[in-house]
């Protein structure tokens, strides 16, 4: 099944991405692990300070796959519970060379786990981000210094089918993704003006995609292309 509302041709990566509540057991290879903190690492920065640092606990290490599951609100850690590997994002608040706050540090810790998540996809993982998480326990727990400021929990492995889900979180999982159309965030000239390039734009069909859908979202069920987030 496709993504609905995709206006748009897309890179399949971007476009089979999606954010189970479902994860099966099984571990996520550390060879994987890895080039998923590789591809973070090689993200877009201000100034190259690499503000993103990452806490990782996988199930093999219980205590501390408890002590960052912990961390989440209930609501979340009734299914993240059952990935096999958590994580926790962090911002460096300051520049390096400077030492002046660095108002990009949020934004950047965004593009590297933008890495992380395409080449999970890409690898047959999902990942579903989490702002749903207490940060001072979190700091508390992890022993953050000054400067350092948790931003979101990460949930990552091998998305497992519904069935696997008690009843209302199947709803969660099989609800229809949703985007805001381009016209309602490109803008041109002022704030609130549609740009041209979308406002009067035709729209691309099936023939001109670039991107056809042959990769991707391998060990993944059938039912959850067009699910969440």
């Amino acid at each position: 099944m496709e993504s609905p509302g995709i206006r748009y041709p897309i890179h399949e990566l971007i476009r089979s991405r999606w954010s189970p509540v479902a994860f099966s057991p099984k571990p996520v290879e550390p060879e994987k692990l890895r080039s998923l903190l590789e591809a973070a690492r090689w993200a877009p920065s201000s100034f190259n300070e690499q503000p993103w640092r990452f806490i990782v606990a996988t199930r093999d290490g219980k205590a501390e796959f408890e002590r960052l599951l912990n961390c989440l609100i209930p609501g979340n850690i009734e299914w993240a519970q059952n990935a096999p590997v958590l994580m926790l994002s962090i911002a460096k608040l300051h520049f390096t060379r400077d030492g002046k706050p660095n108002r990009h540090a949020f934004h950047d810790v965004g593009q590297a786990v933008g890495n992380l998540i395409l080449q999970a996809t890409a690898l047959g993982l999902s990942v579903h981000q989490m702002a749903g998480f207490d940060v001072e326990r979190a700091r508390q727990t992890f022993g953050l210094p000054e400067g350092y400021e948790p931003v979101g929990g990460i949930a990552l492995g091998y998305a497992a089918g519904v069935e696997t889900l008690p009843e209302r979180l199947r709803k969660r999982q099989q609800s229809s993704r949703t985007r805001k159309p381009l016209e309602e965030i490109m803008f041109c000239c002022r704030w609130g003006q549609v740009s041209p390039l979308v406002g009067n734009h035709t729209e691309a069909g099936p023939e001109d995609d670039p991107y056809p859908p042959t990769v991707g979202r391998t060990n993944v069920p059938e039912t959850s292309v067009k699910e969440v987030d």
